[in-house]
């Protein structure tokens, strides 16, 4: 830990620097998260500026919340919030920031990425450019002598590749870090040679089961699906986002996601945004797909994703430790959580969460910078904060 101050004077002091070796470990991260443009290479996500959606404010008072005892501000500290954004039927009935965070800052989502490409996924299937039955390896014939070669679309959607990968994040050597590097999210050691996120594919070359077996978590299939997308497309995947989600959804604010050297996006982690833009997409979603009589995201695919998901293949993965006792699936990058009403959520590491109660018209967008990239105490703690909040709305 450092005794500096973070990125604090005009240079900050040098224990006080982020630097590429070190945003995303505390307390750098805690800065970096919010400035990520900053330290790594980026694609603009454009919005329209004459097109924003209003969100009116209709404040709840929530003092009576309690979460394990502790009220709402206790349970926002305990859980290192950001920023949080709460909306019922469309209205921002609770709004706080935290750590020089505010309403106009960007914070990157991490594996809430993921979730945004499969909403992309699920219009570009919904309009014949994806066939998700389709082999992974046909549009991106470079991997087909890898362990993809069998793997469908919605193998890659769903998590359910056999791809040899440890998604080890506290790892320092092998699969992950080279991965990193291919991103440029880790620099690389002195003397060696610079990657890419294109060539990373390449050096997976095990599979470690079927394809539609049981949930693997592995986040270089995201990324995989981005450069499907684009050769699908024959557009750069930030404009496509743009085109198709951040425009028409009405965003505030433009988004955007982090690229490697050669400028391929990093689709499972890299998407920033501020937090009322993503509650923008969950109200999206609790909505149908539509605003204003357009439908932006197929209701078909809503429907899809939180009805259709195997839960045997959730049990026997990778997460289910993570969320004990819960009845879950996980479908074209989303969970969805199944006890009571279901709630569909997008989660990252740190503490990233987009969480969508379509039947009470809820959505909760908080983002946070946890110290541990899966802090299984704090994921639980936030569970159970958002469970509270959806009781507490619900009486209402």
């Amino acid at each position: 830990m450092t005794s500096h101050p973070v990125m604090s004077g005009f240079p900050p002091a040098p224990g006080g620097q982020v630097t590429l070796a070190n945003w995303r470990t505390p307390p750098f991260s805690r800065w970096a998260f919010q400035h990520v443009r900053e330290i790594l290479p980026t694609a603009e996500i454009a919005h329209d500026p004459g097109g924003a959606r209003a969100l009116p404010e209709a404040p709840v008072d929530l003092g009576g919340l309690r979460v394990d005892g502790m009220g709402l501000d206790a349970f926002l500290a305990a859980t290192d919030t950001d920023g949080i954004v709460v909306l019922r039927d469309g209205r921002i009935v609770l709004e706080r920031y935290a750590n020089g965070m505010a309403a106009r800052t960007p914070h990157i989502l991490m594996s809430v990425s993921k979730s945004m490409l499969g909403i992309l996924a699920g219009i570009l299937v919904a309009r014949g450019v994806l066939d998700l039955d389709e082999d992974a390896t046909r549009l991106v014939p470079e991997i087909a002598r890898g362990p993809w070669r069998g793997a469908r679309l919605r193998h890659l959607l769903d998590m359910r590749a056999g791809i040899l990968f440890d998604e080890n994040y506290l790892a320092t050597s092998g699969a992950i870090i080279r991965y990193r590097k291919a991103q440029g999210w880790n620099p690389p050691d002195p003397g060696e040679a610079p990657t890419d996120l294109r060539g990373f594919f390449a050096t997976l070359d095990e599979a470690d089961g079927p394809h539609g077996g049981r949930f693997h978590y592995v986040s270089p299939n995201t990324d995989l699906l981005g450069w499907i997308i684009e050769r699908a497309t024959g557009e750069r995947y930030a404009d496509l986002a743009s085109r198709l989600l951040w425009r028409p959804m009405g965003a505030e604010q433009p988004a955007f996601i982090t690229v490697d050297r050669l400028g391929a996006p990093r689709c499972a982690g890299g998407f920033c945004a501020t937090t009322r833009d993503l509650a923008r997409v969950g109200l999206l979603l609790a909505e149908g797909g539509r605003r204003d009589g357009h439908q932006v995201v197929p209701s078909g695919w809503i429907d899809s994703v939180e009805r259709e998901g195997d839960e045997a293949a959730w049990n026997g993965g990778d997460f289910a430790g993570y969320y004990r006792g819960m009845r879950m699936h996980y479908r074209c990058k989303w969970y969805v959580l199944k006890d009571g009403a279901p709630m569909l959520f997008g989660m990252g590491v740190n503490g990233q969460n987009l969480f969508v109660d379509r039947e009470a018209g809820i959505v909760i967008a908080k983002f946070s910078s946890h110290e541990a990239a899966m802090d299984e105490a704090r994921i639980a703690l936030t569970m159970r904060g958002v469970a509270a909040l959806r009781a507490e709305l619900s009486r209402r």
